[in-house]
């Protein structure tokens, strides 16, 4: 079986060993992605089911990758992050199949929804077993020192399947309708097992793990920090499609693909900065680009602001989720890293989950268009909580100025 392990601090090394497991985030996402744009249109147009319903199905993964994060994570940590991946592809695969079955239902829309939810779960579980699996294994490999670079780089592969798999599974609604999406959700997840199957897994740290009040106690703050700040990306990929319905605009898609390549962009130009010069202010910088992006698409007359919006909030979310997460793992011992990001990213799962069905309902009293004005709000507020992450100095200072202001 080939070694995963670099060598010391050789940065080609760990990016190459970092190849499996990123392989497998990007397949698994790039299924993730082909729904994306084509969900809202099934669930609207052909099972005629209101917004609310819309964002109840598209956030039924978020609240099953919460449910399950705190798990995922503490098996990572005790069975190894590779486990982890092989079972989280052997779930998606069945997601797969539960999307396959709600199409016997379509006559009765409420029992086809009903099932797409439940699939949603299942691939919500699925995601979070993969994407744990993947952090855990690329922190053994790298370390704390190298704790921004392995979640920088294990998120490109992730939005870089979005950016196609958009664009993709419009392609595939359009010729074959939702069950060619719903087959390739099957079947791709089982090869992407053949990605890590060669490679051997790095070991568990061996130690007394801490309680999960105790990992709560100590990445709350960037948790909340990132449930809030990640407001913008759950309005993109929620409700971008039908804002560009509504208004008649053609080429939704484009606006995952433009926020997928600027994403990507940051973490290739940008990826080191949170080991570098500190999460908490690479994260407040993300966070005011996160609501630029969020206001242009409010007031976007054209797609063309639209587009623009959708790839500053891409931009500013890329850094967001490594910026807080080396905050994360900086302040949790070594033997519960996994456990850390599962519970670090749990909170980004629980702010999504209540994001679809909570944003639905203000979209049905407001509008879909005001909708991203109430996100841009929320970005703001994250900010806020991200200064008690600043050294003190520094928190002050920005207090003082904001207080004037």
């Amino acid at each position: 079986m080939t070694s995963a392990v670099p060598r010391e601090g050789s940065k080609p090394s760990l990016a190459v060993s970092l190849l499996p497991m990123a392989s497998v985030v990007f397949i698994l996402f790039f299924v993730i992605g082909m729904a994306m744009p084509v969900l809202p249109l099934h669930v609207d147009g052909r099972l005629g089911l209101p917004a609310f319903v819309v964002g109840l199905v598209a956030g039924s993964q978020f609240i099953a990758s919460l449910a399950s994060r705190l798990w995922a994570g503490r098996f990572a940590d005790a069975r190894g992050g590779k486990p982890a991946i092989v079972i989280g592809c052997i779930v998606a695969a069945a997601a797969g199949l539960l999307y396959l079955s709600s199409l016997l239902f379509v006559s009765v829309p409420a029992l086809s929804a009903a099932i797409l939810i439940l699939g949603r779960g299942v691939l919500g579980a699925a995601e979070s077993l993969v994407i744990t699996g993947a952090l855990a294994w690329g922190l053994a490999l790298g370390g704390p020192a190298n704790a921004g670079k392995v979640i920088a780089w294990m998120g490109m592969p992730m939005f870089a399947a979005f950016a196609l798999g958009a664009p993709f599974g419009s392609l595939l609604y359009d010729r074959s309708g939702f069950a060619a999406v719903a087959l390739a959700t099957m079947i791709a997840p089982l090869a992407a097992v053949l990605c890590v199957t060669p490679f051997a897994g790095a070991a568990p740290l061996p130690g007394q793990r801490p309680s999960m009040r105790a990992v709560l106690s100590f990445v709350h703050v960037p948790g909340l920090a990132l449930a809030l700040g990640s407001m913008g990306f759950g309005s993109i990929t929620i409700f971008i499609a039908l804002l560009f319905t509504e208004r008649h605009w053609n080429a939704a898609w484009a606006a995952f693909t433009i926020f997928s390549v600027a994403f990507i962009l940051a973490r290739v130009l940008f990826g080191h900065l949170p080991d570098r010069v500190g999460g908490a202010k690479v994260a407040l910088a993300s966070l005011v680009i996160i609501a630029s992006g969020q206001v242009s698409i409010w007031i976007a007359p054209s797609p063309l602001l639209a587009f623009v919006g959708s790839g500053l909030t891409g931009f500013g979310h890329s850094l967001l989720y490594p910026a807080l997460g080396v905050e994360a793992v900086h302040r949790t011992p070594p033997e519960s890293r996994a456990a850390a990001m599962g519970t670090y990213t749990a909170f980004l799962d629980l702010a999504l989950g209540i994001a679809g069905p909570a944003l639905g309902l203000i979209a049905g009293c407001i509008g879909i268009r005001d909708v991203f004005l109430v996100t841009a709000i929320m970005v703001m507020a994250s900010a806020m909580v991200t200064l008690k992450l600043l050294p003190n100095g520094i928190a002050d200072l920005l207090r003082r100025l904001l207080a004037r202001s």
